[in-house]
């Protein structure tokens, strides 16, 4: 049974004394009801010791650290100073919502803490009735601090979110899928709705981008003539063979004439469809530049549409850096792997990687065996990626070596490398590419000539501070180190050397010798 009750208010920390507190019959409707009756519930605690906080920004520290389970000073404090030690004559047992910090508080102070129901429904009644317990605070002050707080905690926490550079990688792919499903809507459109006028243009320009454009230029086909070839073939990519077709077929066409009123809302329309076409490509290189700064290893292995999709499924790239790699293989399949749980049928083999290129090169029985291999690496470069102060694509080239040798092992049989072979090879080039960035960028320091050492034996003998320049001149100077090969030379030079010398002697001694 709790003896006291910690209330975390916005204003303020609360220590409340617990003097009724029912256990058996805590859920019966005669105790709840005690509970939500201020006169009833008054004589159950009484208000011990209230500390407020010092400034707005004191209150969004402690409630950080409390949400985070960490026992602040300043709570320590007002506990150590409120509570007494627990000996076996007095137990002192706390009232905590939060077991995180139940448990810091447990370690730091030894003071016993209880977040049972019980002691649950104790805080929610003081926090039902915290205006009129609480001396000096009432129901607005205690609203208009909780709403302050709220909006400084929130701020908070959007500033410092490790994952506002995932956000923008998550929107930019969710808006690219729906501009393509767009693009592709208006397009039919466009065509249906130009068609009625000029029909033969479908059959001519296929592409959905050149004919929105080949329609905005022409508008009214009969105002189409030969001096605007020139001009209809650059929209075409520079092809004077099928703008001359576009020409002869409008010329002939079978579509009907078209009011003006009609044809300025199909050309306003087909303004519309250029305009998001070319919005789409300026969102596609943005995403590209985000993926290779972001997730740069995961775009080598990938490509940048792949692992965006990968990061948004997931959540961010930390939640998919935690994720196995059997999580990772069948991300986005989740449907079909519970229906095939429910039905006890074939779990789905790959999910979002499906549109890999090395899925689709891979052979029908290969498949299963190769996204399961991927899936691996993708695991391993979005790690790379999250975890390393310094991301490189070349991780993921190497990543992607791997593939492509497993690949080549499914069909000829030759062995892939291993992943350690891989990994050092790239932790080699990184090495060797900061030791050449360090030596440009090490500066550049004058010559300075070795000043000799001087003799100290020689000092004592001539009493005197200074040396001579002779002396100095004729002091030896350190050996540079020799290669083997130097060394061997010398020593060769030097035997035949004393060879000669002694042939030269012998030659002097036999001149010497008297004649018989």
């Amino acid at each position: 049974m709790a003896t006291h009750a910690l209330f975390e208010t916005a204003s303020g920390y609360a220590i409340f004394e617990v003097k009724l507190q029912e256990n058996v019959g805590a859920r019966t409707k005669a105790v709840q009801d005690s509970i939500d009756d201020l006169a009833k519930f008054g004589k159950m605690v009484t208000l011990v010791s209230f500390s407020p906080f010092r400034s707005a920004a004191h209150a969004l520290e402690n409630m950080n650290d409390v949400s985070e389970g960490i026992l602040n000073d300043y709570l320590k404090s007002l506990l150590e100073l409120n509570l007494s030690k627990p000996s076996k004559k007095s137990s002192v047992k706390l009232a905590i919502w939060d077991p995180v910090l139940a448990s810091s508080i447990k370690a730091a102070l030894n003071i016993e803490c209880d977040t049972s129901e019980t002691s649950k429904d104790i805080i929610r009644g003081i926090r039902q009735h915290a205006g009129k317990l609480l001396m000096g605070l009432n129901d607005t002050d205690l609203i208009k601090a909780q709403l302050g707080l709220g909006h400084a905690y929130s701020r908070a926490k959007l500033k410092f979110n490790v994952n506002r550079i995932d956000n923008m990688i998550i929107q930019a792919i969710s808006l690219l899928d729906q501009l393509d499903k767009d693009v592709n809507l208006f397009s039919m459109r466009i065509r249906e709705w130009y068609g009625y006028h000029f029909p033969e243009l479908v059959k001519i320009v296929p592409d959905n981008y050149q004919y929105a454009q080949v329609a905005q230029f022409i508008g009214a086909k009969e105002t189409l003539t030969e001096e605007k070839l020139s001009d209809l073939a650059a929209l075409l990519d520079d092809d004077m063979i099928r703008a001359q077709n576009i020409l002869d077929a409008a010329n002939g066409s079978m579509g009907s004439s078209l009011a003006e009123i009609d044809m300025l809302n199909i050309n306003a329309f087909a303004s519309r469809v250029v305009s998001i076409a070319d919005y789409r490509k300026s969102l596609t290189s943005y995403l590209s530049e985000k993926m290779n700064m972001v997730a740069p290893s995961l775009t080598a292995l990938l490509g940048e549409r792949i692992g965006a999709r990968l990061i948004s499924h997931a959540g961010s790239l930390t939640n998919l850096s935690k994720y196995p790699a059997s999580t990772v293989q069948i991300l986005g399949a989740e449907k079909a792997l519970f229906r095939a749980l429910k039905t006890k049928g074939n779990t789905p083999k790959y999910g979002l990687i499906y549109h890999s290129s090395f899925i689709g090169r891979a052979g029908p029985k290969q498949k299963g065996r190769i996204s399961r291999f991927l899936a691996n690496k993708c695991s391993i470069a979005s790690r790379i990626d999250c975890y390393s102060d310094k991301p490189s694509p070349l991780f993921g080239e190497a990543l992607r070596q791997q593939v492509e040798e497993r690949l080549n092992f499914f069909e000829t049989g030759a062995p892939p490398s291993k992943n350690a072979d891989a990994i050092r090879k790239v932790l080699d080039q990184l090495a060797l590419e900061e030791e050449e960035e360090e030596e440009e960028e090490a500066p550049a320091l004058p010559l300075v000539e070795p000043t000799p050492k001087k003799d100290k034996k020689s000092k004592k003998r001539k009493g005197s501070d200074e040396i001579d320049a002779d002396e100095i001149e004729g002091s030896p100077a350190k050996k540079p180190k020799l290669s083997k090969e130097e060394k061997k030379a010398l020593k060769k030079a030097k035997k035949e050397k004393e060879k000669a010398a002694a042939e030269v002697r012998l030659l002097l001694h036999s001149q010497r010798r008297p004649s018989n």
